[in-house]
């Protein structure tokens, strides 16, 4: 007999499939919104009051990913850590909406303007992006949070969430984002006090509101107001399902790289077949947040009020086109 999970909420998937990989009990991937009219997405999941304060001090430098990280305490002893580059902005904007419409998300914020004091005199990232003061500009900060405890990643495909509404509808914001960095190495799972079990999410969320793929140069493939506006966002509707254009296949010159390239190839059809109530589902949660709600995730970001209602006007035509369907 053949179980269709479809419909179940994430913790009943979790329990008909059996519970393998980093899902080893069960957890929650999204919870009801009830307030998302009222959600402010100017301070995010984090709010006001957690917001990051100074003085700011070095404490170490994050490898992980491709973007200069570091990590620093602040003056409340918070541990941050402070991400620059392109993703800085994309990634605090991305972290309001999916939150917004009830998924979990790091708590990001972003400050235009920052100064890291005790900062080593040589860096292996990002050297160029500090002044010898400590000073840098346009950082992303993401909060570390005592209650919660790394547990593993989770998969796109062949997980015990596959087929979940939950799941669908969080493919449905990674196509409205375009995100197209969709690797498993992203999704995170974390025992988290505060939730009484373990929660399911995007960590990364830097590769947004670009291109859908990795593009030539690569400034537009995040954070880039031209490309997000000209790029396509549904590729395909059937009765029963769509088709996301998002992820893309990387421009052909990332070729002479054939691990990194075919690696990408392989993510193009991660948004595909959708199903078509579960993507209306989405559509609906979507219109239930208002023009300044929308705007305010921007303008969290730090974009220029030009900037603020450009992105603003995509996500929005994009919400119609979902609630079209």
């Amino acid at each position: 007999m053949r179980l269709d999970v479809r419909g179940l909420t994430f913790c009943s998937a979790l329990m008909v499939a059996g519970l393998s990989s980093a899902a080893s009990a069960p957890g929650l991937l999204w919870r009801e919104p009830a307030d998302i009219g009222s959600r402010n997405l100017y301070y995010g999941p984090g709010g006001q009051d957690n917001q990051p304060r100074g003085p700011f001090s070095f404490v170490e430098e994050d490898l992980n990913g491709s973007n200069p990280k570091y990590v620093v305490r602040d003056g409340n002893n918070v541990k941050w850590t402070v991400k620059l580059g392109l993703e800085a902005r994309p990634e605090t904007v991305a972290s309001r909406l999916v939150w917004a419409v009830g998924y979990f998300t790091d708590e990001d914020y972003f400050l235009p303007d920052l100064q890291v004091l005790e900062m080593p005199a040589h860096l292996k990232r990002g050297r160029k992006l500090v002044s010898p003061d400590g000073s840098m500009q346009a950082a992303r900060l993401k909060r570390h949070r005592d209650s919660e405890k790394a547990t593993g990643d989770w998969q796109w495909r062949d997980d015990p969430l596959t087929g979940s509404r939950e799941l669908n509808g969080l493919k449905v914001m990674m196509a409205l984002i375009n995100n197209w960095d969709l690797k498993d190495v992203n999704n995170k799972a974390y025992d988290e006090k505060d939730a009484q079990g373990q929660v399911y999410f995007v960590s990364d969320l830097g590769a947004s509101f670009g291109t859908t793929g990795l593009s030539f140069p690569f400034s537009h493939s995040r954070g880039d107001l031209l490309a997000y506006t000209h790029s396509k966002f549904i590729e395909r509707i059937t009765p029963e399902y769509v088709n996301f254009r998002t992820p893309s296949r990387p421009s052909l010159i990332y070729a002479w790289w054939p691990p990194e390239f075919f690696r990408r190839t392989r993510l193009d059809d991660v948004l595909h077949r959708v199903p078509l109530d579960d993507v209306r589902w989405m559509g609906q949660l979507l219109s239930r947040l208002s023009a300044s709600q929308i705007r305010d995730a921007f303008r969290a970001a730090g974009y220029t009020p030009d900037q603020v209602e450009g992105f603003a006007t995509v996500v929005e035509e994009r919400i119609g086109q979902l609630n079209r369907l």
